[in-house]
This record gives structure tokens, C-alpha cells and sequence, in this order.
């Protein structure tokens, strides 16, 4: 079992740029592949990025291709979401996961973990 911790959320105007952390713990963090989710005020819980176990095949929302990097670091056992020219549409809690899926995958119900969530504002 993997305890998942997000940070790294806050305000940011339109335009502007935040990196989102994933710290894993508790197993071994190679074991899984990563992904990203977001769930705006009154929507569904939608899937932003995926990353392979290895980090070499990611997967993207087409709402945030070009503008949101997702990586992970195995020896920090950390992942992260690079979130650059940020819209007031992208204001969401953020949530990180992970699944023992082999590959990656944007379906919310092949992952088994997930972290608290961290919150994403972007201001007009």
C-alpha cells in the first residue's frame, strides 16, 4: 500500500505557472504508475496527465497538452505536474494517484491510491 501527499497548489493569476508535487511512501514507488486527476467546484473528477512506472510513456488531457508537463523523480519517489500558462478554467482540486495498471491509463477507476488533493486557483 502507497500513502500519497500532494503540495504545491495555491493562487496564481492567468498566465502563470505552478509545479504540483506527489510525495509516495510506504511501497515501493516503481511499482506503480502515477497519474494526475482534477475535480472543478460541481464537476466530476476528470484525468489531466499519466506517467509510466519507468516515467518514458506519459499521456495527456487534451485540455492540457503543451501546457502541463508530468514527471516523476523514483529516486525521490516524488511526481510532479508542471503547470505552465495557467486558465481561470484549470482552478480544481488537484489530486494525485497511483495504479498497478502496466501502462498508463486516464480511466479514475483503474487507480487505487489516491492522495488528499491540493488546491489550484487561477484568477482572471
Amino acid at each position: 500500500q502507497v500513502q500519497l501527499v500532494e503540495s504545491g497548489g495555491g493562487l496564481v493569476q492567468a498566465g502563470g505557472s505552478l509545479r504540483l508535487s506527489c510525495a509516495a511512501s510506504g511501497s515501493t514507488f516503481t511499482a506503480y504508475g502515477m497519474g494526475w486527476f482534477r475535480q472543478a467546484p460541481g464537476k466530476e473528477r476528470e484525468f489531466v496527465a499519466a506517467i509510466s512506472r519507468s516515467g518514458g510513456i506519459t499521456s495527456y488531457a487534451d485540455s492540457v497538452k503543451g501546457r502541463f508537463t508530468i514527471s516523476r523523480d523514483n529516486a525521490k519517489n516524488t511526481m510532479y505536474l508542471q503547470m505552465n500558462s495557467l486558465k481561470p478554467e484549470d482552478t480544481a482540486v488537484y489530486y494525485c494517484a497511483a495504479t498497478t495498471f502496466k501502462s498508463t491509463t486516464r480511466l479514475r477507476a483503474e487507480y487505487d491510491y489516491w492522495g488528499q488533493g491540493t488546491h489550484v486557483t487561477v484568477s482572471s
